[in-house]
């Protein structure tokens, strides 16, 4: 059957049962999907329901559809790792044969801060494994006292690094970054998939707040994806949230940013109503970065 669009939705996080592999990441007996919804009673998701998704896991008050709507069906990652870019570029053809590294439990190394310090001219504080939203809690009132930027990690293949707008503006905050991903680059033992420029406002940690103007520096994918064989075939290629900034923009045509889970649909429902042929890909980022990293089971339902 040949289609004029499809449109791929990309729920960040919201897994739906624990792989083979799931001891090396400790993620076993994970269902997100399951225990999120019965984290909520009155849990609904008719549509989703009516396309066939009951017959996928145990979901609350979601059971298998007599007639779906959709064909269903669960897919297993081949590729090694489980951060943002593997999964991504796989399900573009690109098999990922070995893990982007990690600096969870130790941080990163002195040298590579000594060096982004010596070259950005700016001081650093943080260096560990955080959630976002609270690390700009712990140390959001010492950057603004001292001007130095917060630095951390997480269980991806990332470098982050916060500041609040009105003390490191954002241009210059996006020049840091782009100097940090050159460094690790630099150093095959340092080459994270992403460094992420993560602005925030607020007076004090009672109200710090993340603004919508965060930015990815993705390495480059490897060899070409199926969005790069799109374009090259003349289809558009529209990409929608991060996807841009996952792909480095390579084989993208278009790229719409968005401010939340809800905007992202907003840009879907828009793009579904306009004449393309070729891809929309969307990356709806707030259930992983608003709920997931804080196991808010309840937010995210």
């Amino acid at each position: 059957m040949t289609y004029k669009r499809i449109f791929i939705i990309v729920a960040d996080s919201l897994g739906i049962g624990a792989m083979d592999d799931a001891e090396k990441y400790n993620d076993v007996g994970a269902n997100t999907f399951k225990h999120l919804s019965y984290a909520k009673a009155d849990f609904s998701i008719p549509t989703l329901g009516k396309l066939g998704i009951g017959h996928l896991t145990d979901i609350n008050n979601t059971p298998p559809a007599t007639r779906p709507l959709a064909s269903y069906g669960r897919m297993k990652e081949l590729s090694v790792g489980k951060d943002t870019l593997t999964g991504h570029w796989e399900l573009m053809g690109l098999y990922i044969k070995r893990s982007f590294p990690v600096f969870t439990d130790t941080g990163f190394p002195a040298e590579l801060i000594n060096k982004l310090e010596a070259e950005t001219g700016r001081g650093f504080i943080g260096n560990y494994a955080a959630s976002g939203t609270e690390i700009i809690k712990e140390l959001g009132d010492e950057h603004m006292k001292t001007g130095k930027l917060i630095l951390y990690t997480s269980t991806d293949s990332v470098l982050q690094i916060a500041a609040h707008e009105e003390i490191c503006p954002l241009e210059e905050l996006y020049r840091v970054c782009g100097i940090a991903r050159k460094i690790t680059l630099d150093e095959p033992a340092w080459t994270v998939g992403r460094i992420i420029a993560r602005p925030f406002v607020g007076e004090n940690k009672t109200n710090f707040t993340r603004t919508p103007n965060r930015r990815d520096y993705a390495i480059k994918p490897f060899e070409k994806t199926v969005l790069d064989s799109l374009k090259a075939n003349g289809y558009d290629v529209i990409a929608v949230g991060k996807i841009h900034d996952i792909f480095a923009g390579e084989g993208i045509t278009e790229a719409y940013k968005t401010k939340s889970n809800r905007h992202g649909m907003e840009e879907m429902i828009r793009l579904a109503k306009r004449d393309f042929s070729g891809v929309a890909f969307a990356n709806l980022v707030d259930f992983d970065a608003v709920y997931g990293h804080r196991r808010n089971a309840l937010g995210y339902a």
